[in-house]
């Protein structure tokens, strides 16, 4: 198994008790659901501030109409 550690949260009371319900339906742990959601949305900050990066770099970009052309001219 990889190597774990452990991450101890607060959560509102109404948060926990939405994230029990689920677990209990489906026979998940809250852990479970908890690691999804952490990796889900981490996995979107990730894209988001690499894209960021790139923007700030003032580089020449290509709009969608030529990236459009391009695809085009590939496909044919």
């Amino acid at each position: 198994m990889a190597e774990t550690e452990t991450l101890a949260i607060r959560l509102p009371k109404e948060l926990s008790q939405r994230l029990t319900r689920v677990a209990k339906r489906t026979g998940r742990t809250k852990t479970y659901y908890a690691r999804e959601a952490i990796i889900r949305h981490l996995e979107d900050l990730e894209d988001y501030y690499d894209a960021i990066q790139v923007l700030e770099r003032n580089e020449p970009s290509i709009g969608n109409d030529d990236m459009r052309q391009i695809i085009d001219e590939m496909d044919d």
